[in-house]
């Protein structure tokens, strides 16, 4: 029986017959590796997403965690579910073998970790930052605390966390008032509050690990002045053991419309329910150097985001796969031109309306998990590159593609629960089906690890323009090497690569007309506009190289990604025009309304 979270045969296609990363162990870091272990993890974490993590999703969505004022409760089978990952090496499968990890690469990675977002992204949350959290401090923290921290979270003993926004300091980093003042043994006491901090109690670990932006006093002003900590749930002794606990309490639990089976808290620091060492605050380890602790904090949320993104697709994905599976069962109505009332119903797939509600949902899903598998390339890429010329051409690529890989999934692949929804009718509105709770899981996606105006000012402001352009250059490289490759194969792929090409020139262009009228206040006012239409473009260029990799190939399977990219140039690249026009002519509506005037 076919899976109904994620298609196998979809990731087989994108893994090995379009991206091609079996040839990656051709590279030194991925030489252990081979087709089989690639195909042995993805089985694993199907097999484990569908036993562990899929039964309890509606649970856990029903009793969500409970705080008693002392402890909070989480239904047993989350810990089952953890326990089970972290049994299997899982949370350290893209890490490096000499912290214990599998070495993977990501892009195989992420296809695993894909299923068990789309079987609950609720408990898969708690997986997520702690993998997040162990790479920052691989990357940055010392041999000390990778020992302390990194290891055990590996090995499923501690989880981790990334404790950032604050309730007057949302995505304004720069107002957090978190302050850690240094003492004379190199640690620091942390006083504070933190708000929206996912993971950051429950009973299911032996340790939670806080990565805490806080302030020096006597810092430079503003972000230039944040500095990075871990902050434990428990100090950690010299021989690893679990110390005494630390000043971090929690003081208490927000409730929210989905993912609601992962705790999401309100932390306060250095509050004196305990004092640890009898001294006041939190205790605190600075990881790296002092004021530098944003730069580092990116490279978590840089991961975060597209695993946010991810997760949107996996959400869309499995929503997608259930519609379908309705559509195909459920009898409704007869064909338009049928004059006969006494006939036999007909499956609702039969409907035009329906299919195209369904194939919207497949040009999305599988549209967006391509991107966040070739995103996750472009690190596998980078990691294993034999030059540092190499290595930093691959960085400008992944960089303006991280915002579009966070954010377009963010909005299209809940634009596809919602088809799903659809496809269901009146059913499709109760709990009694799943698709309900999945757009409800996925509407959080747009609005945390940073909004679509967030994102959108990034790329607009930051990654288009970052070294004179060089970002937004390595990307139409990419886009004309496949516009060049469609048009030598000749055929549907031409006839799309001309589109493409077409639309890329017009964005180019609209992009030097924007930044060259010295209106800068206007071109980023529509930023979010801007975003919308870049991120499908993008997303065509991947249909057409998801088109490349069908071409000459018979089957239903590859018929459908014909039909799909069709689709995709036909009913969704067309919607740039309007929104490029627009962005061209530096509309100033919203910048010129008032407040009194709503």
């Amino acid at each position: 029986m076919k899976s109904t979270l994620l298609s196998r045969r979809d990731l087989d296609f994108l893994l090995y017959e379009w991206l091609r990363v079996d040839e990656l162990t051709k590279r030194e870091r991925f030489a252990e590796h081979s087709r089989e272990t690639f195909d042995g993890v993805l089985d694993l974490c199907e097999q484990l997403a569908t036993r562990y993590f899929a039964p309890h999703n509606k649970k856990s969505d029903a009793n969500e965690p409970s705080f008693d004022g002392e402890t909070v409760t989480v239904i047993g089978e989350v810990k089952e579910a953890w326990d089970a990952f972290a049994q299997a090496d899982l949370i350290g499968m893209a890490m490096g073998q000499a912290l214990g990890g599998a070495q993977l690469p990501t892009a195989v990675a992420e296809a695993g970790f894909a299923w068990f977002s789309a079987a609950n992204v609720s408990t898969t949350g708690y997986l997520m930052l702690t993998m997040a959290n162990a790479n920052l401090l691989a990357k940055f923290g010392t041999d000390e605390q990778v020992d302390a921290f990194v290891k055990p979270m590996l090995a499923g003993r501690f989880s981790g966390t990334m404790a950032l926004s604050e309730t007057q300091a949302g995505s304004s980093l720069a107002d957090i008032l978190t302050r850690a003042e240094p003492q004379d043994d190199g640690t620091y006491r942390l006083f504070g509050s933190k708000m929206w901090i996912s993971g950051a109690e429950h009973e299911m670990t032996d340790n939670i690990v806080n990565l805490v932006l806080a302030k020096i006093p006597g810092g430079p002003e503003g972000t230039k002045g944040i500095s990075l900590f871990i902050v434990p749930k428990f100090l950690v002794n010299a021989d690893g053991a679990i110390g005494e606990r630390n000043d971090v309490v929690l003081a208490g639990l927000n409730h929210k419309m989905g993912q609601r089976g992962i705790t999401n808290t309100v932390l306060n620091f250095g509050e004196g329910k305990f004092s640890p060492a009898g001294k006041p605050g939190a205790v605190g380890y600075l990881v790296g150097e002092p004021h530098r602790g944003l730069v580092y904090m990116f490279t978590m949320m840089n991961e975060a985001r597209l695993g946010v993104g991810m997760g949107a697709v996996s959400l869309g994905y499995t929503g997608y796969l259930k519609s379908l599976e309705y559509a195909r069962e459920r009898p409704q109505g007869r064909p338009v031109m049928a004059k006969d009332p006494s006939a036999p119903q007909i499956p609702i797939i039969e409907h035009a309306d329906v299919r195209r509600m369904l194939l919207a949902q497949k040009a999305y899903v599988e549209g967006g998990m391509a991107l966040l598998l070739y995103c996750g390339k472009l690190v596998d890429l980078a990691h294993s590159a034999e030059s540092d010329e190499e290595r930093d051409s691959l960085g400008l690529l992944l960089d303006i593609l991280t915002p579009v890989g966070k954010s377009w999934p963010s909005q299209w692949c809940l634009e596809a629960n919602n088809l799903a929804i659809q496809v269901h009718g009146g059913y499709g509105y109760t709990r009694e089906y799943d698709v309900e709770q999945h757009y409800r899981d996925n509407r959080l996606n747009p609005i945390h690890e940073g909004t679509h105006g967030i994102q959108s000012l990034d790329l607009l402001g930051r990654k288009v323009t970052q070294r004179g352009g060089a970002s937004l250059a390595a990307l139409g490289a990419a886009v004309a090497e496949t516009i060049a490759a469609a048009n030598a194969a000749g055929g549907q792929p031409a006839e799309l690569a001309a589109q493409l090409e077409s639309a890329w020139q017009r964005l180019v262009g609209v992009t030097t007309a924007m930044f060259g009228s010295g209106d800068v206040e206007a071109a980023l006012a529509n930023s979010v506009a801007y975003l919308e239409a870049f991120g499908h473009i993008v997303v065509a260029w991947i249909w057409l190289e998801q088109l490349l990799a069908v071409n000459g190939r018979s089957g239903d399977f590859y018929d459908g990604k014909r039909q799909a990219a069709q689709y995709f140039f036909r009913y969704e690249l067309p919607k740039t025009a309007p929104q490029l026009d627009l962005l061209e002519s530096l509309d100033r509506t919203t910048l010129e309304m008032r407040d009194p005037w709503f």
